[in-house]
């Protein structure tokens, strides 16, 4: 076994037991010492390191941080929370929201962004009412895994198979096929959550008073970023759907929108009061994964096995199991190539982005919007929920979501 899977093994066992301890180590921390394991056991040379962090991913994210965290400053965050859940007058209510408004959301805007925005919007909700954070964080980071799903621009691997497989028309593809099963599978994370812990959802909540705002230009430079941001995605849209030879990375998209914050008097604290250990996660699970890429570990055995590669119900089953352990990008990278020199049906490529998307329901690890919710409750003095209560949930939730979702592909 190279050494490089044995640093990813150790570091998924820390990130299992980090509870057990009484000081509560972040995730990006541990990452990034499997990260620099990986370099003193010379696994990845720091040249190949640095071109593994993709740097797309990580100018997407500084500017969505610095929009959220320009929002949770200003207090506007307090608003759209008091906007958004005015209606709800019990935690079943505000399940509702978050599974179906939240959810699809994530369709739209990413599930990763719909994960930095809607941790910090629960966690105001909730202030007089601790015993709500965990299941509404669940419910938050299974219904944007599954919202995800049904659109190309809805996680990062999705967009690499509309780009790399050519699709003619790749939003029509995708809802066309799966928007009736994920409203299914968001239907089922409602009940599911609400089974789980009905005592607690049936309260009715005292939801806290906003804050009164007293610097309107700060807040107006947030909403310009946030105008701005639904613009450029609807730009992007369009410009998918009809083919056109322009395109807007999201990199550009979250960067571009988050500009007007630059010229707040706060942009100094603000890019202080970053989570960048989020950050550091990201950079760091590049590297890591990378190595174990680089292994040739999982290339090498696959062929062994055996296995079918291109039966539609393998590649919708391997792509959820090795998600938990090379991650979904990397998975999707190693696994398109390979469907499209058979020249499959669509049907087939969708079993790898509905298999790849839903792994994030299986594990935290599973899809990095999970690691968004929990380090950002963590930020806020939260624990959110433990690694071994989300595989518990997860692996019954996972195995409804693939019967439902293979029973439409």
């Amino acid at each position: 076994m190279p050494i490089a899977l044995i640093i990813l093994l150790f570091v998924l066992i820390a990130i299992a037991l980090r509870k057990s301890i009484n000081m509560i180590v972040p995730i990006g921390i541990i990452m990034f010492i499997g990260s620099m394991a990986t370099l003193l056991f010379h696994q990845i040379t720091p040249s190949r390191a640095l071109t593994a962090i993709d740097p797309n991913v990580m100018f997407y994210l500084l500017g969505v941080f610095l929009i959220c965290q320009a929002a949770e400053t200003s207090g506007y965050l307090e608003q759209i929370t008091d906007r958004l859940f005015i209606y709800s007058h019990t935690g079943k209510h505000a399940l509702f929201i978050i599974v179906f408004v939240l959810g699809l959301s994530a369709a739209l805007f990413m599930n990763d962004t719909v994960a930095i925005v809607g941790t910090p919007i629960i966690l105001q909700l909730c202030k007089s009412h601790k015993k709500l954070i965990e299941p509404l964080l669940l419910a938050l980071a299974f219904s944007v895994t599954i919202g995800s799903t049904m659109s190309p621009i809805g996680n990062p691997q999705n967009l690499l198979i509309a780009i790399k497989s050519n699709m003619a028309s790749p939003f029509f593809t995708f809802i066309k096929t799966l928007a009736i099963p994920t409203i299914m599978n968001l239907i089922i994370v409602y009940f599911f959550i609400y089974v789980l812990y009905r005592n607690i959802l049936n309260e009715t909540i005292e939801k806290p008073i906003p804050i009164i705002i007293s610097n309107d230009r700060n807040t107006t430079l947030v909403k310009l970023s946030l105008v701005s941001m639904l613009v450029l995605i609807a730009i992007k849209i369009l410009t998918d759907f009809i083919q056109s030879s322009f395109h807007i990375n999201f990199s550009y998209i979250a960067l571009l929108s988050a500009v007007p914050i630059l010229f707040s008097n706060q942009r100094w604290m603000l890019i202080k009061k970053l989570d960048w250990s989020i950050l550091l996660f990201f950079a760091s699970t590049f590297v890591l994964m990378q190595s174990v890429w680089d292994s040739g570990f999982f290339q090498r055995n696959i062929q062994y096995l055996n296995i079918p590669l291109t039966h539609l119900s393998v590649i919708l089953v391997l792509s959820i199991i090795l998600s938990q352990f090379i991650s979904n990008v990397p998975l999707v990278a190693l696994y398109l190539p390979l469907l499209i020199h058979h020249n499959l049906p669509e049907s087939h490529l969708l079993a790898l982005a509905v298999g790849s998307s839903i792994a994030g329901n299986l594990s935290i690890l599973g899809a990095a919007s999970n690691v968004i919710i929990v380090q950002n409750a963590e930020k806020h003095g939260n624990k959110g929920f433990s690694f071994f209560k989300f595989i518990k949930f997860g692996l019954l939730l996972t195995s409804m979501n693939a019967f439902i979702y293979a029973c439409f592909i």
